[in-house]
């Protein structure tokens, strides 16, 4: 029986710590010979990556706590592993440690713990390593070929980045001068070495500030001679308005690679002789996305000649593709999104993928057959599926008739409906990155509101991947202008069409997406209240040194060059408009935040002190940039539905009460 409820006062199932223990999915899945292996979040052991392997038989096993297998290259890391097959039987994986970002090696048949690669190194941030690949076959006891980002100081751009050979035999653990560099530090970022089939070159992706991945990468090939040393690196293709995210070898010795030079991000075949790219099949889809880790993978090269690879507009499929006729035959399934990761196990494909009504799982697909099942991180439906979203992908109209893309999710439970004569409050979600993408996927964090009859709409705002260049574009110059406007745009529609109250509006996103909201709640009066997750407030702090390397000249793009704008960079701010802010807010935090620091919030808060404002500012030891640990979520998702709760006048006694201080 359907009972009738006030939106927002819905019990439900799906509390904050199932939510947090459902938080996170698979990463990096790789073939090692017949098993598979892949890293796991663990949020109750304090939010490690656990590094799970799966035998040929099915059964399962992980290298256990403390092994927490992650990367702070770039502060956001990337492929953290890598495994080969030994010729004398059972693998052998390299890993990064991520409590002293040490390069390990494991056997896991073999009867000892892991034991170090490289050393610890006392300057500033210290030796990190990320993407390697193992070349047993190199060097006196076989090497492990890598990024290395190497601290020369103590500023947080006080650095070298560079690819680098770490011998096997664990002579580099106490002595840096035993890792070979492989190449020279002339590009400030580089993915790890795609070795050619021959074995007689390496080619690379590499770029420059102010420029960020998505804006305009290089491919770099280099001659390897009989030592193993790089000759020559020259540029091959790419350029300041070509992004290139991905190179792949293949059999022949051809380059694939993934390009936005026709505005989206397309497969290519080129000549390393002649550096000329050859278009696969062209279509206004994506083939790839933005390189915020180091080591994704959106394609793969099959072993007769075929590329399976990911592709779509908005969400993406699994495809396999025919490079020499441009056909391409999707697999049939549920699916709505996968990762940037894809592992080819002879005639078998191995990703990560999610739909509406299931969390990221392991799927392999046999190309022999078209047969598709889950072979790890399998969906298990906590609670019964009927209290599962049922969201829908739109597109809205904002200024100048622009297309604004955005999920729905109304509040939904199949034992409560709202009242005829009310209408639901509604939350919007800003995504990070901005150059990023919110999927249309299940997730019980969306799941914890809609069930409690609070509606989520979750917008990819100008700005956002999976929408062509022109898309990501807008957003150049225009941060905190039109992903403000378009969050606005949406959350305004909503309300005209009767989907939502207007007078019962939240905003709330973290990094980027905490940014907008701040500068939504300080620049706009669409929002009753809004939580501001880990933020960007202060631009003029940020941009010059307040954050890490990779993105700290992020806002030449985004904002303007800061020498010569310094103005917008102040006006846009939120910590300079406080004075318009007049509806609450919660300010979550995590006090090892290297990318948005605590010291923004503080600077804020004390511009918003005495001012009336009804606030709380939650801060969390142990936590960076995303929270990872269960039980901060908990209290995280905790306080935020309490500031609803609150904002909007629902009785909400399941929760803690949020102290909001004025």
């Amino acid at each position: 029986m359907v009972t009738t409820a006030a939106y927002g006062s819905w019990p439900s199932p799906i509390d904050a710590a199932l939510a947090a223990s459902r938080d996170g999915r698979p990463e990096y899945v790789e073939a090692v010979g017949e098993e598979l292996w892949w890293t796991e979040p663990r949020p109750a052991q304090a939010g490690r990556r656990a590094l799970v392997r799966r035998l040929p038989d099915g059964t399962t096993a992980e290298l256990p706590a403390p092994w927490n297998v992650r990367s702070r290259v770039i502060e956001y890391g990337g492929r953290p592993w890598t495994g080969t097959e030994r010729a004398e039987g059972g693998p052998l994986i390299v890993f990064v440690h991520f409590d002293d970002q040490r390069l390990y090696a494991y056997e896991p048949d073999g009867p000892g713990e892991p034991w170090p690669l490289t050393p610890v190194s006392p300057v500033g941030g210290g030796l990190r390593w990320v993407d390697p690949q193992l070349h047993p076959d190199r060097g006196a006891s076989g090497e492990v070929w890598c990024v290395l980002e190497e601290f020369t100081g103590e500023g947080p751009a006080e650095l070298r980045r560079l690819i680098a050979a770490v011998p096997l035999d664990g002579s580099a653990a106490g002595d840096r001068s035993a890792v070979r560099e492989l190449s020279d530090d002339r590009h400030r970022f580089v993915t790890g070495p795609e070795l050619s089939p021959d074995g007689r070159r390496a080619a690379w992706i590499a770029w420059d500030h102010p420029r960020m991945p998505w804006d305009g990468t290089e491919v770099i090939l280099a001659d390897i001679s009989d030592d193993g040393v790089f000759h020559a690196p020259r540029t091959l293709l790419g350029g300041p308005e070509e992004s290139v995210p991905q190179i792949q070898w293949t059999a022949d010795g051809q380059l694939l690679l993934a390009s936005d030079r026709s505005g989206w991000w397309n497969l290519y075949r080129a000549d390393p002789d002649g550096g000329v790219a050859v278009e696969l099949c062209p279509r206004e889809e994506e083939f790839a996305g933005p390189l915020w880790k180091i080591g994704l993978s959106w394609f793969r090269p099959l072993e007769n000649g075929l590329v399976a690879t990911l592709h779509g507009k908005g969400s993406t499929t699994l495809g396999i593709l025919d490079p020499e006729t441009g056909t391409l035959v999707d697999i049939a399934g549920p699916w709505t999104d996968w990762a940037g990761t894809l592992a080819v196990q002879g005639s078998r494909v191995i990703g990560i993928a999610a739909s509406p009504h299931s969390a990221y799982e392991i799927v392999e697909l046999d190309t022999s057959t078209g047969h598709t099942r889950i072979i790890g991180a399998p969906h298990e439906d906590a609670v019964d599926p009927a209290y599962y979203p049922e969201p829908a992908d739109r597109t809205f109209t904002g200024p100048g008739g622009r297309e604004i893309h955005a999920h729905i999710y109304p509040p939904h439970s199949p034992d409560r409906t709202g009242p005829a004569d009310e209408l639901p409050p509604y939350v919007v979600w800003a995504h990070g990155g901005p150059t990023s993408h919110a999927a249309l996927v299940l997730d019980l964090e969306i799941a914890y509101f809609t069930t409690r009859g609070i509606g989520v709409a979750e917008v990819n705002y100008g700005g956002s991947t999976g929408y062509g260049r022109t898309y990501r574009n807008r957003l150049r110059e225009q941060w905190g202008v039109v992903d403000v406007e378009d969050c606005a745009a949406v959350a305004a529609a909503l309300a005209a069409e009767g989907t939502a109250d207007p007078h019962r509006l939240a905003v709330r996103g973290g990094s980027a997406g905490g940014w907008t909201t701040a500068a939504s709640l300080t620049g706009t009066d669409v929002y009753a209240c809004g939580t501001i997750i880990y933020p960007i407030l202060d631009l003029t702090g940020w941009g010059s040194g307040e954050t890490h390397d990779f993105e700290s000249q992020y806002l030449e793009s985004l904002v303007g060059p800061l020498a010569e704008v310094p103005d917008r960079y102040r006006e846009r701010s939120p910590i300079t408009r406080t004075d318009r802010l007049t509806t609450p807010f919660l300010l979550l935090q995590g006090e090892d935040d290297p990318i948005c620091p605590p010291v923004q919030c503080e600077r804020f808060l004390a511009a918003v002190e005495g001012r009336g404002i009804p606030h709380a500012y939650l801060t969390y030891a142990g936590e960076g940039h995303g929270f990872r640990r269960a039980d901060t979520m908990i209290t995280a998702l905790e306080a935020e539905l309490s500031l609803y709760a609150q904002t909007f006048g629902i009785e909400r006694p399941d929760v803690p009460r949020l102290e909001l201080r004025k």
